[in-house]
């Protein structure tokens, strides 16, 4: 069976996507001299947050996720970043590809939530694959990409910032049941407001929850 190995070389954003995503920078190598004329792969990303550190305002901000500080210790669990599916074109000994990241910025997800609960520094990401090698010399065989390729990769926390102000410059959103989209417009309708942000700042005021 042919043996494979993958390491995650770096990330970048993409200035042209039509929606944001991050793109990851795969090293693969084989056997050596086993030829491999197609790689269809299953890469999957996971956050591993128990492997950095958090600063208080952090901590803070990711108490929705794991509880207090007190608890880390046994919520500090991974979480679900993506599923991606990659085919990789014919190499012999080592090649490079693209791994594209669809991305969102929807706090419900939970991601998202950890990834904009971060000041600086790095995301602790752990890559797994599985998938089918087409391979062989003479003629094609059919083998599976062993279920214990993985590698890790810590992720500058600049990159998925980055990639946020290209697609929702200085802005964030959120996602809200029909009913109660359906009431803050009738709010706005009867003031008069003139945008989503006047609205919210109106409830916040009535609430006295503005600090400025």
């Amino acid at each position: 069976m042919t043996g494979f190995g993958f390491l995650c070389t770096g990330v970048r954003t993409d200035p042209y996507a039509a929606g944001p995503a991050l793109v990851f920078r795969l090293r693969i190598t084989a056997s050596p001299g086993t030829p491999v004329h197609a790689l269809a792969l299953r890469c999957q990303f996971r956050i591993e947050p128990a492997r950095r550190s958090y600063d208080d305002t952090e901590a803070a901000a990711l108490t929705d996720l794991f509880g207090e500080r007190s608890r880390w210790g046994s919520s500090l669990n991974p979480l679900e970043f993506a599923q991606v599916p990659v085919m990789v074109k014919g190499f012999t000994g080592e090649t490079e590809t693209d791994v594209v990241v669809p991305c969102t910025y929807d706090m419900d997800i939970a991601s998202s939530r950890y990834f904009h609960a971060l000041a600086d520094g790095e995301v602790p990401l752990r890559l797994l694959f599985s998938g089918t090698a087409f391979t062989g010399t003479g003629g094609f065989r059919v083998e599976p990409v062993p279920w214990d390729r993985e590698t890790v990769f810590r992720m500058p926390v600049k990159a998925w910032r980055e990639m946020v102000d290209q697609h929702f410059p200085g802005s964030a959103w959120i996602r809200l049941p029909r009913d109660t989209m359906d009431a803050l417009l009738a709010y706005r309708s009867r003031r008069a407001l003139p945008s989503w942000q006047a609205a919210v700042e109106g409830l916040l005021d009535a609430a006295g929850e503005r600090t400025s």
